[in-house]
């Protein structure tokens, strides 16, 4: 398909391997895609190091860092180092959720789509092997479909830009299998919450545990740099 023809799609990507492993899926359905990362505060900063090289070897049309103060709001161990980083489960929704974030990445992400004249928007959000954070359930993914729809110029148009989770009913197993067919290298990205500034990571908060325990039930080498 010549590339002037090709559907488009932003892809929220992070850096971490369930994002790469959305970029993946979607250039494999045809799209031309366009990866969007955010620096939004957040103390393992690695990870945008991690995002850019994992669009280069994917292959995104272009890849972008935009920024959002999400610090600025606190409350959050992912943007405020007083907040220690959770090395145990918890039952209720732990201190690394950052509140607002999909949402406003979404935003993003539903605005450059919007003027590239993009047709739908990946993110990575899984609601099977994941911290119980809110806005990673298929109901939100839906309800941010309908402000898609409702807040935009095509979408009140009668075209909508869809909003695409194609992880979200996915175990972090199933999430690794499928990028490893696809032929992601997960070497290249960063998943750890409090990852140093090399990427290694730290191998204890619950992030590390379930990207692990995931590549443990694969099969597959895990090749997380540890620190």
């Amino acid at each position: 398909m010549n590339i002037a023809t090709k559907p488009k799609a932003v892809v929220l990507l992070s850096g971490g391997l369930d994002s790469a492993t959305v970029l993946a899926m979607a250039i494999e359905r045809g799209y031309d895609a366009f990866a969007l990362s955010v620096y939004y505060g957040q103390r393992h900063s690695a990870e945008l190091a991690a995002a850019a090289r994992v669009a280069s070897e994917l292959g995104a049309r272009e890849h972008r860092v935009m920024g959002v103060d999400l610090a600025g709001i606190g409350g959050s161990a992912l943007t405020d180092h007083s907040i220690d980083i959770p090395t145990a489960p918890v039952a209720d929704i732990p201190v690394t959720y950052v509140s607002a974030r999909n949402t406003l990445m979404l935003s993003l992400a539903l605005g450059w789509a919007e003027v590239l004249g993009a047709q739908g928007v990946f993110i990575g959000v899984n609601a099977v092997d994941f911290s119980g954070y809110p806005d990673c359930r298929p109901e939100y993914i839906a309800a941010f479909a309908e402000v898609a729809r409702l807040g935009t110029r095509v979408g009140v148009g009668g075209s909508p830009i869809r909003i695409e989770a194609p992880l979200v009913r996915l175990s972090k197993a199933e999430i690794i299998r499928e990028g490893h067919r696809l032929g992601v290298n997960f070497s290249l990205t960063v998943s750890c919450y409090q990852a140093d500034e090399a990427g290694r990571a730290c191998g204890r908060c619950n992030s590390c545990c379930l990207r692990r325990d995931g590549f443990l039930a694969v099969g597959v080498p895990d090749p997380t740099r540890y620190v």
